[in-house]
This record gives C-alpha cells, sequence and structure tokens, in this order.
C-alpha cells in the first residue's frame, strides 16, 4: 500500500467483508467495543474458560481507521538466526489485520531481505522512517547484552532494541495508541510504560499481569480447519520424542522431562542449545529454518512442551504447542503447567519422566490407528479458542478503545 492510500480504497476492499451499500460510509457515530478475552476460572485455578471476542467482520471502526502496525521479523521462511517464536502465526495476523480494512506497515529492516535475499510479497510493506500512523504495535523486545545494547557500528549488533526505542517515543508518548505485545514476558510488571493511558500490554498468558489482557498465541485459522486427525494418525513417524526450540530457561523442564526419556527412545533435539555437557545420551542437532520445523514435527510421534518457569506459572504457551499438533506430533503438557486442561487432554498430561517413557511407549503402541487418529481429534477442539481471527479481532478492539 502506498504513502496516499486513501480511505475510500480501504473502504473498497471493506465491502464484501462488511455488505456495505454505502462504500463511503464512515461509522463515526458508531462507540467502539469494549470487550476483551476474558478468563473465567473454574475452582481448580487448572481449568479454565475462554471467552473470545465477536468475530473480526463485526467490527464497527475499521471502515474509519488505517492502522500501520510494527512487528519484528517477517511472514517468510528467514534465516536462521532470527528471533521466529511469532513466524508460525504473524502472517496469518497480519493478514487478518489487512482483511480488516487496516493499511499495515512493518517498521523493523527486512532482515530477511538484506540478509537472506527473499524478496517481499507485494502487499507487505516496510518504511524504515516514520510514517503517519494512527496506531502501533510492538512484539516487545528487550536488552540482550553483547547483541542490541551495543553501538549501532558494532560487530553482532542488531538494531531492533534501538529502533524500537525510537519508536515508542516518536509515537506512544505523542499520544499514538499502542498495544504492546509482550510474547516473551519481559517487560516488568511495575514497568512505568504499562501506565501510559494510550498503552494497552497483551501477553500469551492465560493469567496476564496485573493490568495487562490476554492475547494469546494466534493459531492460524486455515490451518486448524484444515487438520485430518486419520491423515495425520497415518504418517510414517520414524522418530518418538522430538524437541524444536531453544534452551533459554528450560534446563529444569529439560531435566524432569525430556533428557530421562531421551536415554531409552529415538529423539532429536533442533535448536540453540550451547550448554548441553550434563545430557551426554541426548542427540542435539543445533538450529534449523522455519521451513525445517514442519518436517521434524511430521516426523515425530510426540514431543513434550517444556516451558520456563515464568510461562508456566501463568498459562503462558508458545507456537510450538499448535505447531506440533497440527503435525499430527502429539504434545505431551507438564501437568504442573497452570492451566493444564486448557491445552492438553489429561490421556496426554505427565508429572514425571518416568511418565513420559510410559506415555510415549503407549502412543507407539497405538501409532497409525483408530485409537490414534481419536487422540488427535480429541486435542484439536481446544485449539479453538486460540483462532488467529479471534486474536485480531481482540486486538483491534484494544487499539479502537485507546484511540
Amino acid at each position: 500500500m502506498q504513502h496516499g492510500l486513501r480511505r475510500l480504497q480501504l473502504l473498497g476492499g471493506l465491502a464484501h467483508r462488511h455488505r456495505h451499500r454505502d462504500r463511503t460510509k464512515r461509522l463515526l457515530s458508531m462507540k467502539p467495543r469494549t470487550h476483551n478475552n476474558t478468563v473465567a476460572h473454574d475452582g481448580d485455578s487448572r481449568v479454565v474458560r475462554i471467552s473470545p471476542l465477536p468475530a473480526a467482520g463485526a467490527c464497527p471502526f475499521c471502515s474509519t481507521y488505517a492502522y500501520r502496525l510494527q512487528h519484528v521479523g517477517l511472514p517468510r521462511p528467514g534465516i536462521v538466526d532470527t528471533p521466529d517464536g511469532s513466524r508460525a502465526y504473524r502472517r496469518p495476523f497480519i493478514d487478518g489485520l489487512i482483511a480488516a480494512g487496516h493499511a499495515v506497515v512493518f517498521l523493523q529492516p527486512d532482515r530477511d531481505l538484506l540478509e537472506a535475499g527473499q524478496t517481499p510479497r507485494g502487499r507487505y510493506r516496510w518504511d524504515a522512517g516514520c510514517p503517519d500512523l494512527d496506531a502501533i504495535i510492538f512484539e516487545w523486545r528487550w536488552p540482550l547484552p553483547g547483541r542490541n545494547t551495543t553501538d549501532c557500528d558494532a560487530s553482532g549488533h542488531t538494531c531492533d532494541l534501538h529502533r524500537q526505542t525510537d519508536l515508542f517515543d516518536r509515537y506512544t508518548r505523542a499520544g499514538t495508541p499502542t498495544l504492546i505485545w509482550d510474547v516473551d514476558r519481559q517487560l516488568p510488571g511495575d514497568d512505568p510504560r504499562r501506565l501510559f493511558p494510550n498503552v494497552a500490554v497483551g501477553e500469551f498468558a492465560l493469567m496476564p499481569t496485573p493490568g495487562a489482557l490476554s492475547l494469546p498465541c494466534p493459531v492460524p485459522d486455515a490451518l486448524l480447519d484444515a487438520a485430518d486427525p486419520k491423515l495425520l494418525a497415518s504418517r510414517s513417524r520414524p522418530v518418538s520424542l522430538v524437541y524444536v526450540g531453544n534452551q533459554y530457561d528450560r534446563d529444569d523442564a529439560f531435566d524432569r522431562y525430556f533428557a530421562p526419556a531421551a536415554a531409552s527412545v529415538t529423539h532429536q533435539v533442533a535448536g540453540k542449545w550451547t550448554r548441553i555437557q550434563r545430557w551426554p545420551q541426548v542427540r542435539f542437532t543445533g538450529r534449523c529454518g522455519f521451513a525445517e520445523v514442519e518436517t521434524l514435527h511430521r516426523c515425530a510421534l510426540a514431543t513434550v512442551l517444556l516451558l520456563p518457569n515464568r510461562y508456566a506459572y501463568v498459562g503462558h504457551m508458545t507456537s510450538r504447542w499448535f505447531e506440533t499438533l497440527l503435525a499430527g506430533c502429539l504434545p505431551l503438557l507438564p501437568a504442573e503447567i497452570r492451566f493444564a486442561d486448557a491445552y492438553a487432554p489429561g490421556e496426554l498430561q505427565v508429572a514425571t519422566g518416568q511418565d513420559v517413557i510410559d506415555k510415549l511407549a503407549w502412543i507407539q503402541s497405538i501409532a497409525g490407528s483408530t485409537e490414534h487418529a481419536d487422540l488427535i481429534a480429541a486435542c484439536l477442539p481446544l485449539l479453538e479458542p486460540f483462532r488467529c481471527s479471534t486474536q485480531v479481532a481482540t486486538a483491534l478492539t484494544v487499539l479502537e478503545r485507546l484511540s
């Protein structure tokens, strides 16, 4: 989309979705919605109900405002050395914003183009300056010593934190509606930026920090709709146990759940693991590109969802949950994770390393059977409240409330 984008052009793209007869109608008189994603606790804190927002098509303000949003990373396969935890859902999320009639611009550098030579798709736009914005979303970055805290001309420097600081000063401090999506739980609970009247903080957690809202990791609608339990169960899966992800703060969970099973089953660990001397029995294969992640999951029967303690305590789940499940790789979930029942049926919850070994033996015994397909099918409804379309609607409602 060009700098000279007119609202009338935006409305043209919205007409079918909203069935507007008058494509130039501006709904300035309508009040913004005040719904949020809500979490209801049923006695035991491990049980959770998520009340989704209305679909994005019900949005009353999308024909009035064009939101241009800031995100880290890109909706393409990318290079291996990028923070790509959001790559599994970012493109569907951005496409959802565009489908709702909003102009979107990426304000971080296009590293996939600059470093990997991957050309951007025509519908996406980058801007290295400070364009005119109606709202901004930050996928929150934090200081990484030696990487984004050094001088801009230092070897190995990445400028994501400097750019984020500049954008926050330029837009948020000037009153621009701002959604900070703290997808890594790195923004301190007492950070004064949380108190800005034009700022909302979203978190993946089902029990978010006081004052923040639950904006869970989005599950792409198209992938969920296409999931076929029978087909997934019928695939050959030569690897019993796999884990794809980085080491960051996962040593305790790895020690307790993954390492004991790795001594007795075929397995693989892909990701950035630099301190591995204590696990000589484990096969670490290093970092892999985003395109390889699905292949690894399609070749494995199961994974263990390893979460840092700061995630487990608040029910913060990452994209690995739906990536594994939608590839037919069954997710074994530590029962100590808060709201465990929201993420896995009891049959796939584990409390010890021996539980992991026992569950793997059972899954191996039913591999390819109707029981295997039924087990996958029993997991899929748990993804429904986390649909990307629901999270898009939530984000847009939050930004409208802040405007």
